[in-house]
């Protein structure tokens, strides 16, 4: 009979009692005597409080989200499917066998080791053992292409997973296009690999002309750029035909309109929506979970909660002048090797700022990101 496949996995440390007591020295001395739960007491740390265990079967992989362990599974009794949304402990999984089931998570995955805050995220291919018709346990997390992420208390914060392409809403009033926010998810397309498209919504409140001069510096850098109005359709069809046949994913900051724009391409959906905040021009955030959305034109797309700040993931001051498409050309023309371009004489990115060929306002992005703010 083949053996099977052992593997030594890092677990969290469990919060329980000690693995041994700490008087057994005073009471050897007091009474003379050793009883039997006296030598069979752990001088080590091994035990439960262990963070090495070994799992029968398991494989290690790695994706876009760092090195993941597969557990093994009995694939004649699990379904496979695809994460929708997840709330709290619950997943909702839309199965292979055409059954949507809430789905709790293994207790096995949560108790891995990982830099990723949640085990499981929206987009997700995993299998599912079910448990009746409706409700299913999450036996495995399949590996990640395609992950959107940021930084969250020190940790990642996967917001998405398996998508081919970005659309970055922003709008252009209520609450006022924020391009500093813009170009940070574009350095996390430019990282992952996933294709960007920077949606400007509202443009029925503003005069078309002003946005002008902001577009034509993305689209001189070869980024699609879509203006639209969620509430005249001006640009929807576009954006639909853009969609088609692909998983996407909308992203932005709150009140910018993303759940307005899901209704309008597929106004089947019902999506909830509301106003933007009249003291503050700040969202209200209607929507509270990253849920995904089959489309019937194909594909599907994931409406993800607003996001006020997003700070990168994974990301060191060294690289981010790689994730511009504009500074990668001068970066090798500086005079130092390690030169950092913020304030080094003979820097080459400086001099293309000061000449125009690099836009200023871009160029204080880079600033920022590279300064950690």
């Amino acid at each position: 009979m083949k053996k099977k496949h052992k593997l030594r996995a890092d677990f969290r440390k469990h919060h329980e009692s000690r693995t041994r007591e700490n008087d057994l020295t005073r009471k050897f001395a007091e009474t003379g005597e050793q009883t039997e739960a006296d030598r069979n007491e752990r001088v080590s740390g091994k035990g439960k409080l262990t963070r090495k265990r070994t799992l029968v079967g398991g494989e290690l992989s790695a994706d876009d989200s760092g090195a993941i362990v597969l557990p093994e599974i009995d694939r004649e009794i699990c379904i496979a499917g695809r994460v929708l949304r997840v709330q709290g402990l619950i997943s909702q999984v839309a199965c292979d066998d055409g059954q949507q089931r809430a789905c709790a998570t293994r207790r096995l995955l949560k108790q891995l080791t990982t830099d990723v805050r949640h085990v499981v995220a929206a987009g997700d291919r995993v299998w599912v053992r079910p448990e009746g018709a409706a409700e299913g346990i999450i036996e495995r997390v399949e590996p990640r292409y395609g992950v959107l992420s940021r930084t969250s208390k020190g940790r990642q914060h996967l917001i998405v997973a398996n998508i081919d392409q970005v659309l970055i809403v922003t709008s252009a009033a209520e609450p006022r296009l924020k391009p500093h926010l813009v170009d940070r998810y574009l350095v996390v397309a430019e990282k992952t690999g996933i294709a960007p498209v920077i949606c400007i919504n509202k443009i029925d409140l503003v005069e078309p002309a002003d946005l002008v001069p902001l577009i034509g510096v993305y689209s001189q850098l070869g980024y699609e750029v879509a203006p639209v109005s969620a509430t005249t359709g001006f640009g929807v069809e576009r954006l639909r035909a853009r969609l088609t046949g692909k998983a996407s994913v909308l992203t932005g900051q709150s009140g910018v309109g993303k759940s307005s724009l899901l209704n309008a391409i597929e106004p089947g959906l019902a999506v909830r929506v509301q106003t933007v905040s009249a003291e503050t021009q700040k969202g209200r955030h209607t929507t509270t979970t990253a849920e995904l959305f089959p489309l019937e034109c194909g594909g599907f797309v994931v409406d993800t909660p607003g996001i006020r700040q997003f700070a990168l993931w994974d990301v060191i001051p060294a690289e981010v002048a790689g994730f511009f498409r504009e500074l990668r050309p001068y970066v090798c023309q500086c005079r130092y090797p390690n030169c950092t371009h913020t304030h080094e004489d003979m820097c080459a990115v400086k001099s293309a700022v000061a000449d125009g060929r690099i836009d200023t306002r871009r160029y204080e992005s880079y600033l920022q990101m590279h300064d950690g703010e």
